[in-house]
């Protein structure tokens, strides 16, 4: 872990536990900080603050800490789901005390070089072909972030000879001031978490930060297809590296004749990639060049792309039985993901939807719901995706309340030679802790059903 007298031995407030407070709380006790943790959660039923406790942190329990927050901290550590609305937040800044997500603190210790992959979608599949391509090319890649192990945690132990493969939400990025990637990935922008940031351009700026503090000496990897983001390299100081589908990016990556190239250099052809769906060469293309850059061989690419069969909770096939196949995509958490979801299969999908209700309408998944034989809709918004499926003109539509309930009705649903996919377009919290939690049950219901 690199020294860094910007952060040890100060005094910070740490809001919110969970998995990144809790190993961000221990990581800074590490270094010598001196600490009060603040978790809404009661005392009682709060592991993570018993454990911090023992190690002798100062830990408030079911309260707003807001009183014991003053002038005399140097900085607030916050959970990134927590919004800048919360009342200890605003007194953090009219205080003018620095707010920050954990990936701030692991930027400042980390002794290895960070890669941070951000976007609307494709975040897990691109890091994990980064992580799997490096270290394949023997670069000793460690994965970190929303993917896996809290990416202070991760800095804590780096070593200068490995890289970090980070990947970053907008959460985590508004709460940055000096994270400093080597290579910093924007795959794609859209409206997303709009709930949390208030705007468009908020949500935008927050995902601009992966590059607030690179130099020329870093890099920049762009989605040359997506206007959004290829605005933003006018702002950007770090040397760009476009990726595009549909244009020769002769200084990165791009696709010629059925063919995936590297600065003219071929690398492997579409056909022998054995990733699904035509949404993800953006994110090949992606990883293709964050791991050129960073010296990974062509045979490495080649012989990843062969046999990576895609991530959990994204596209993930489950099983088949009296030719029904079974995909769980619980990680499409928005539209874009479903329609991306619906438009990797041309066999008739029975589509398994619905979750938590952001206020949004579902009218911009009809043109994708061509090949759609049935609708199953559960949750919050079950209502509102039959209203959009009716439109479409889907003839079997079910309404039901809970996931296994939706299971069941795929399978009556479904005939031989039908995808049954479970895309939500729709976060997971009305019943469900997370995405991953929600795919595990689907999995589960399934394999019970059948």
């Amino acid at each position: 872990m690199k020294k860094d007298s910007q952060i040890e031995n100060k005094k910070v407030f740490v809001l919110g536990l969970a998995k990144s407070g809790a190993a961000v709380s221990r990581v800074l006790h590490n270094v010598g900080c001196s600490l009060l943790v603040n978790d809404l959660k009661r005392y009682e039923e709060n592991e993570e603050a018993q454990q911090l406790e023992q190690l002798g942190i100062s830990v408030i329990c079911g309260r707003h800490a807001e009183k014991e927050l003053d002038e005399s901290f140097d900085v607030l550590v916050k959970n990134p789901g927590i919004p800048y609305t919360n009342p200890i937040v605003e007194k953090a800044i009219a205080l003018h005390i620095p707010v920050v997500t954990e990936v701030e603190i692991a930027s400042l210790i980390s002794e290895a070089p960070i890669i941070g992959i951000t976007g609307s979608n494709g975040k897990t599949t691109t890091t994990t072909l980064i992580y799997e391509i490096l270290k394949a090319s023997q670069k000793h890649p460690l994965i970190a972030g929303n993917i896996g192990t809290v990416a202070s945690s991760v800095a804590e132990k780096a070593k200068s000879y490995e890289v970090m493969v980070t990947e970053l939400s907008s959460f985590q990025l508004q709460g940055t001031l000096q994270f400093h990637p080597k290579i910093a990935v924007l795959l794609n922008l859209f409206d997303a978490h709009l709930d949390y940031h208030g705007t468009k351009e908020a949500y935008i700026k927050a995902k601009a930060n992966i590059f607030a503090d690179q130099t020329k000496e870093d890099y920049a990897v762009l989605n040359m297809d997506d206007e959004t983001v290829w605005s933003l390299r006018h702002q950007i100081n770090s040397t760009i590296v476009p990726f595009s589908q549909t244009k020769e990016a002769k200084d990165g990556a791009y696709v010629h004749e059925q063919m995936i190239y590297f600065k003219e250099q071929p690398i492997i052809a579409i056909k022998d990639i054995a990733l699904p769906g035509n949404h993800n060469i953006e994110n090949i293309l992606a990883a293709v060049a964050t791991t050129k850059l960073y010296g990974a061989t062509n045979e490495a690419i080649v012989h990843v792309l062969k046999a990576f069969p895609g991530v959990e909770h994204r596209l993930q096939y489950v099983t088949e039985k009296k030719g029904r196949k079974f995909y769980n995509d619980s990680k499409a958490t928005n539209m874009l993901a479903t329609q991306k979801a619906l438009s990797a299969f041309t066999q008739p999908i029975v589509l398994i939807a619905g979750g938590l209700d952001r206020g949004n309408g579902f009218d911009d998944l009809i043109p994708y719901f061509s090949h759609v034989r049935a609708l199953v809709t559960y949750g919050e918004t079950k209502h509102k995706l039959k209203d959009s499926a009716e439109k479409a003109g889907v003839k079997k539509i079910f309404v039901v309340e809970t996931l296994e309930e939706a299971v069941g009705d795929a399978w009556n649903a479904s005939e031989e030679g039908d995808i049954v996919l479970l895309s939500p377009a729709c976060a997971s919290w009305d019943q469900f802790k997370t995405f991953e939690q929600r795919g595990d049950m689907f999995v589960h219901f399934v394999h019970t059903l059948l």
